[in-house]
C-alpha cells in the first residue's frame, strides 16, 4: 500500500524549490512591463533614454500586469502559480506578486477604457472581489380592490 506522502512525491518535480529564485523571476516580469522613454538627440542623431532631474531613466508602463502574464514569465501555468501559494515557503512571495497585479487592476477601474476588463480580472483572479446584484423576491399578500364600475347605471 502507498502512503499519502509517497503519492505526493509522484509527478513532475517542482520547478522552484527556492523562493528567492522565484522572487527574482517575478521582479524581472514586472520590470519587463516597462520601456524606457526615448528622446531624439539631434547632435548625435540617435534616440536616447529620457532622464529626470535626478539622473534616473524615465520609463513608462506599456504592458499591463496580469496573473497569466506573471505565470508565463516565470515558466508556470496560471494554476501552477496559484498552487505555489499553498506552499508555506512561497506563500508570501506569490501573495505579494498577486497583490501588485491586483493593485494595478484595481487602479484601472478608474480609467474609462479599462473598467470592464478590470472588473473581469478582479472577480476571476482575486477571491475577495465579486460583482453582486440583489433581487427582491418578497411576495406581498395585499389585495387591492378597485371599484371601476360606471356610475351612470340606472338604479330602479
Amino acid at each position: 500500500m502507498v502512503s499519502k506522502t509517497e503519492k505526493k512525491k509522484r509527478g513532475a518535480p517542482k520547478k522552484y524549490t527556492d523562493k528567492n529564485i522565484m522572487q527574482t523571476k517575478i521582479e524581472e516580469y514586472f520590470e519587463s512591463c516597462f520601456k524606457e522613454e526615448l528622446k531624439y538627440n539631434s547632435k548625435k542623431k540617435v534616440y536616447e533614454p529620457k532622464i529626470d532631474y535626478k539622473g534616473n531613466i524615465i520609463k513608462y508602463q506599456y504592458k499591463p500586469f496580469t496573473i497569466t502574464g506573471l505565470a508565463n514569465a516565470i515558466g508556470l501555468t496560471r494554476q501552477s502559480l496559484l498552487n505555489y501559494s499553498k506552499d508555506d515557503e512561497f506563500f508570501d512571495t506569490i501573495t505579494q506578486a498577486k497583490q501588485k497585479v491586483e493593485e494595478y487592476v484595481e487602479e484601472r477601474l478608474f480609467d474609462r477604457d479599462g473598467v470592464n476588463g478590470a472588473k473581469f480580472n478582479l472577480t476571476n483572479n482575486f477571491s475577495n472581489w465579486s460583482e453582486k446584484s440583489e433581487l427582491d423576491t418578497t411576495i406581498s399578500n395585499k389585495v387591492t380592490i378597485v371599484n371601476d364600475l360606471p356610475s351612470d347605471v340606472d338604479e330602479d
